[in-house]
């Protein structure tokens, strides 16, 4: 595989250019029967921010499936269409333009090679790409000739490799339902387009839509002895699979002599009704067709797209299936750590933005902190998904405890340097008076200590000192009470009896100082402690929201699937097939079962 990990940052112009291709580029080139994944592709999708449309077409060679891709591009050429017996386009090819009628979406179109094709000798690559284009699309457009009858429906045959070429779960047996039932909440629409089709639109002599026409095509056949053995194997197939069917006809679009210059002759040259049935056709792709979405309800992306691409390539290469859980999860792990990524980043941002260091209390700043690490865990919970025991969220936990441990010893940190220069500026005559001599003087201690508590005062009312303050003060006076035991010594104003009470008297402030900084220091570490505590049911909150919306999110999910085996059921007992209806009661059953037992990935 040629990708290799994360790509580099564009600029918007480089984005913006991307998004709007001139042209197809190949996504998954098919060479030497061994699939690889193109590196300009990837950079393509990687740029792509808005959610993806993902049109897919298959079909045998030759059939005029580019010619379709070119339309919805709106484009009269691109996807190569070739006017021979030879396919063209090998591989993948990939065309992202914007929608034209969905703002801010991107319409991605994937054109494939051409199925069956002689000269590639076997159909296993055949069938990987099918499954591809089922994999990654969310209309799948299959593209034949003619009408629809047991030859087009033996032509089918590749979808009846899907169940054994797909994975839905890697554990499919964990919640005890068939692997292929999950498979039909995310396949995507199936649309069946038949080219040159020349007969009337009837059945029992009453005219038809192409919709009814392919639903009666599709229905079972009574099988006998004598009728080839999987007689109905596509059609069960289509309809287990494809829920959400449509089907479009077109008549032949012109005399045989234009059919190889579809690239360059007008519309005036090609039928009428031809003309209005591509018109149908690109209205109903351009209004119906649906963003990708995966399981938990999430919409693709382009980078979205580009990992999904990359990690179903990546299996197929190694030998194993490609697991649709895996793919999903695979994805999860980038996107989670973006988000983790994000939500730092948006604690940061908040934090130079509102919090004004210092805080006067520890309080006040943790009451600054609070809301920001809630909107970081908002940030988080957006754009994560399938946090498999919460891994991303315990390291965005640590990542937030750590960044507000840090804020929290800067805050301490600013106002200690604060607090020094103002001790300075405001203490720092009183040193040189006392270099001076100014206090060696009988009576001189008292005035020390007179001119001392002044200047106490005036730092006492300066603004803005922070948390600090007190501490810084008491760590100052500690420096300087050699100067003052000094002058208390020499002055000879006072008894030795004086001088002892005062001593006593320092000693007991000293000791009362030292206690209100450990009630502090008690205080603090319970305010700590307190805000920890706020912040886990913080975290425990709003999991246990995400988790509620991920499960009402599964139930509309197992609901959906219910509903769709549901309604195949009821087509079965109309059509006979009281056998294979039993069997499916069996599989909505286990469905049943699992949406109250099995976990959310």
């Amino acid at each position: 595989m040629r990708y290799m990990g994360p790509f580099p940052a564009k600029s918007t112009v480089e984005m913006a250019s991307e998004i709007n291709m001139p042209g197809p580029v190949c996504l998954i080139e098919n060479s030497d029967q061994e699939l690889v994944v193109k590196q300009e592709a990837l950079d393509i999708l990687s740029a792509i921010k808005q959610p993806v449309v993902v049109v897919a077409i298959v079909g045998l060679y030759r059939t005029g499936k580019s010619y379709l891709m070119n339309k919805l591009a709106g484009k009269q050429k691109g996807f190569p269409l070739g006017s021979t017996v030879q396919s063209h386009t090998k591989g993948i090819w990939m065309w992202c333009v914007p929608h034209p009628e969905k703002k801010e979406h991107t319409l991605v179109l994937l054109d494939t090679e051409g199925l069956g094709d002689v000269e590639k000798g076997d159909n296993q690559n055949d069938c990987w790409i099918f499954a591809l284009a089922v994999l990654l699309s969310s209309t799948f457009i299959y593209n034949s000739i003619g009408i629809i009858n047991q030859q087009a429906m033996d032509q089918l045959h590749y979808v009846t490799e899907l169940a054994n070429r797909i994975k839905s779960k890697s554990s499919p047996d964990e919640c005890g339902i068939d692997d292929s039932a999950n498979f039909v909440g995310f396949f995507p629409v199936f649309v069946w387009t038949l080219r040159d089709f020349s007969l009337e639109l009837e059945i029992n002599g009453k005219p038809v839509t192409p919709d009814e026409y392919l639903e009666n095509s599709l229905a079972l056949i009574k099988e006998t002895d004598k009728t080839p053995k999987n007689l109905n194997e596509s059609r069960k197939c289509i309809r287990k699979f494809f829920p959400e069917k449509k089907c479009f006809v077109f008549d032949r679009p012109a005399d045989k002599t234009y059919l190889s210059k579809l690239e360059t002759i007008t519309e005036g040259d090609l039928s009428k009704e031809f003309v209005e049935q591509v018109g149908e056709f690109t209205s109903y792709i351009f209004s119906s067709a649906k963003v990708k979405t995966l399981s938990g309800g999430l919409k693709v992306d382009g980078p979205r797209l580009q990992s999904l691409v990359v990690t179903y390539v990546n299996a197929i290469r190694s030998g194993e299936l490609p697991c649709m859980e895996n793919a999903v999860l695979a994805l999860a792990q980038i996107e989670n750590s973006a988000a983790v990524q994000k939500a730092i980043e948006h604690y940061e941002e908040q934090i130079k933005q509102k919090v004004q260091l210092p805080t006067e209390t520890l309080q006040e700043l943790l009451d600054f902190l609070r809301p920001i690490e809630r909107e970081a865990l908002e940030v988080f919970m957006k754009n994560s998904f399938k946090d498999v025991d919460q891994m991303f969220q315990k390291e965005l936990k640590d990542l937030l405890d750590a960044r507000q441990d840090a804020v929290v010893k800067k805050n301490i940190d600013v106002s200690s340097a604060h607090c020094s220069d103002l001790l300075q500026d405001i203490f720092g005559p009183l040193e040189e008076e006392v270099k001076q001599g100014t206090f060696s003087k009988p009576g001189g201690y008292f005035l020390f200590l007179q001119r001392k508590q002044e200047l106490e005062k005036k730092y006492n009312q300066a603004p803005g000192k922070g948390l600090q303050a007190e501490k810084m003060l008491k760590a100052y006076f500690e420096s300087k009470e050699g100067v003052a035991a000094t002058l208390l010594k020499m002055d000879q104003s006072l008894t030795e009896k004086e001088k002892e009470i005062e001593v006593e008297r320092i000693k007991a402030e000293a000791a009362e100082a030292a206690n209100r900084e450990l009630k502090e220091m008690q205080t603090m570490q319970a305010q700590m402690m307190e805000e920890k505590e706020k912040s886990h049911r913080e975290h425990v909150r709003q999991l246990a929201e995400k988790m509620q919306q991920e499960q009402r999110q599964f139930m509309a999910e197992q609901q959906n699937l219910l509903f769709l085996k549901l309604q195949e059921q009821e087509r079965l007992l109309k059509e006979g097939f009281e056998k294979e209806s039993r069997k499916l009661q069996e599989e909505i059953e286990k469905i049943k079962s699992s949406s109250s037992s099995c976990t959310i990935l």
